[in-house]
């Protein structure tokens, strides 16, 4: 930057006025206006003025992190109007113990912080006004009602899938939680396509617009998953995700669907009914993809876990092959056959002895009984000088009665045949 020696810092602010100031705002022109600061002053001087009041309303924000401060955002129970309302001391005290969406009577006095031009309450009294009639306790009653009928029941839940190939994301035009989760989930898994349908996040239309939106995305059969995405806001503000059609339509989706609406302390029924609640819109997005870095290292591992598995195999079956090769049954394979020849050998050898032992036994058996046959054989009686004699038939003849003289008969000796006539038979 060149430095302008005739450049004079102190010309370039605005200058006291030469003139008198209007007293009145009606005599205030175009060349003779009020600064801001007058007409703040004068705001600050009418406020100042006004009475203090009561009022009752529901907190749907509160901070009072602080110590000794309290700063309130006060809804009106029935319209969509809200106010600032701060305290201090005894005030931030007393407004300790409640949360956003308590409904309170607060006592306090009008005032306007002259910097920011901004009107707000000052508090110096705080009480609980009971739940009757305010947001949270519509809320409470609709929620009692859809768990009675089991809408938040955890079986009812659809496990999200392990790769999504195509997310389906639900959110407001333009909205950071649309780039938070594009961004983040693309990080993780660059593989992923996107449908997104812009609706309406607040308001009156929200509703409607978000019940439609779950319904194209559901029967859309290239979404596996849906995620409803909202950025933080005030209690209010985020009503329109605990409507009864919007919890209704995201229990009947078969489609998974991921709810990550406000930040970590923000909760609607749709977080209720959701298969899956994430706490920010980023939340949902590490939450619906694998990470692409730690998918990669489980693939190196189980493939190292493999390798170191297969050559372990490998190498047992090696020292397997190599103790049969070394077994003397292979290095000298006659030693395989000895025990077997051993048995044949003695069997050969018992059988050899039963053999000779069944023989001997049968050849006595056979003298026996051949002594036996010779004792009573004819032919011992002939060879003790006996005869056979026997008819012309045939016949032994046993009795001299029998025969008849010139009978021929035929005698059988120890040697050889006689025939001869009997002459004279002498019973």
């Amino acid at each position: 930057m060149n430095w302008n020696p005739d450049y004079n810092p102190m010309a370039a602010q605005p200058q006291a006025p030469a003139k008198p100031l209007p007293r009145m705002a009606g005599e205030t022109t175009a060349d003779n206006p009020w600064p801001v600061s007058l007409l703040s002053e004068k705001f600050h001087s009418a406020v100042d003025r006004w009475p203090s009041v009561w009022v009752a309303g529901q907190i749907t924000q509160i901070n009072t992190r602080r110590q000794g401060s309290a700063y309130i955002t006060l809804r009106d129970d029935f319209q969509d109007i809200a106010m600032e309302v701060n305290g201090f001391g005894q005030f931030a005290a007393a407004a300790a113990p409640f949360v956003q969406g308590d409904r309170v009577i607060i006592h306090g006095k009008p005032n306007l912080w002259m910097k920011r031009t901004s009107l707000s309450l000052r508090g110096d009294k705080i009480i609980a006004a009971g739940a009757g009639g305010s947001l949270k306790a519509m809320i409470d009653a609709l929620r009692k009602k859809l768990k009675g009928e089991g809408l938040f029941d955890a079986d009812r839940k659809k496990p999200l899938p392990e790769f999504p190939h195509c997310i389906g994301l639900i959110c407001a035009p333009q909205a950071r939680a649309e780039g938070d989760v594009i961004t983040n989930v693309r990080l993780r898994w660059p593989a992923v396509d996107f449908k997104v349908m812009h609706v309406h996040v607040q308001g009156e239309q929200c509703p409607s617009d978000v019940i439609a939106a779950i319904g194209r995305m559901d029967a859309d059969p290239d979404v596996d998953v849906i995620i409803v995405a909202r950025g933080g806001g005030a209690f209010e503000d985020l009503i329109g995700f605990s409507d009864e059609g919007v919890v209704r339509a995201a229990a009947a989706a078969n489609t998974p669907l991921v709810s990550a609406i406000g930040h970590e302390d923000d909760w609607t029924l749709l977080d209720l009914v959701a298969d899956l609640r994430a706490s920010t819109p980023t939340d949902a997005a590490k939450k619906v993809v694998p990470d692409v870095r730690e998918q990669a290292q489980l693939i190196d591992t189980g493939i190292s876990r493999m390798r170191m598995r297969i050559d372990a195999m490998v190498s047992n079956e090696a020292r397997l092959i190599e103790g049969y090769a070394n077994r003397p049954s292979l290095t000298q394979p006659l030693t395989m056959l000895e025990p077997h020849q051993r048995l044949i050998d003695d069997a050969r050898q018992r059988m050899r002895i039963g053999l000779t032992r069944i023989l001997d036994d049968a050849s006595l058996t056979i003298e026996k009984t051949q002594a036996s046959l010779t004792a009573l054989s004819p032919q011992s009686t002939l060879d003790r000088g006996y005869a056979v004699v026997q008819n012309a038939d045939g016949h032994v003849i046993d009795d001299a009665g029998k025969v008849s003289p010139g009978d021929t008969l035929t005698m059988t000796l120890k040697h050889g045949v006689v025939v001869s006539e009997a002459k004279t038979v002498r019973p």
